[in-house]
């Protein structure tokens, strides 16, 4: 479930990251945010014997950096069982993040008391995410790229 809603994430917003920065460049902000999110898990989870496999740092990032693109936009949202409704990106990312960050500091309570984590990498995702946010201030915007309304 974790890897399906990686990719449904990854649908929903990358595609207005890409086309802002361009392929190559969009690339090399995934990647980098990845290694960021990488970074900080492993920081902050020095001592841990479980691996670390997956996408959801860089992920993060793309999410983080639609946060400061596209604040406004509606989300299409679900609360189940038969809720549907839209909200603005920065309320749904804003909440993911607050969550992350959260979960994050108490898996760190749970692991500096017992010894042991639940496998998701909390910290991964707010590593990711604030990458994410400083990369897209400072990676330029791609040239010709149309923009809805200007001529």
């Amino acid at each position: 479930m974790h890897v399906i809603g990686n990719m449904w994430v990854l649908w929903i917003f990358g595609d207005n990251i890409e086309d802002q920065l361009g392929h190559f460049v969009y690339l090399i902000f995934y990647l980098t945010c990845g290694f960021g999110a990488a970074a900080l898990h492993v920081l902050l989870n020095w001592g841990s014997p479980i691996p670390t496999v997956g996408a959801s740092g860089a992920i993060a990032g793309v999410m983080g950096a639609y946060l400061l693109l596209y604040p406004r936009a509606k989300v299409a949202t679900y609360l189940p069982p038969i809720f549907f409704f839209t909200l603005p990106a920065w309320v749904v990312l804003g909440y993911w993040i607050v969550v992350q960050f959260f979960s994050g500091a108490a898996e760190s309570v749970v692991f500096a008391r017992q010894g042991g984590s639940g496998g998701i990498a909390f910290w991964a995702h707010v590593g990711g995410f604030a990458v994410g946010m400083i990369l897209i201030k400072v990676l330029p915007e791609r040239k010709g790229r149309f923009r809805y309304g200007t001529w």
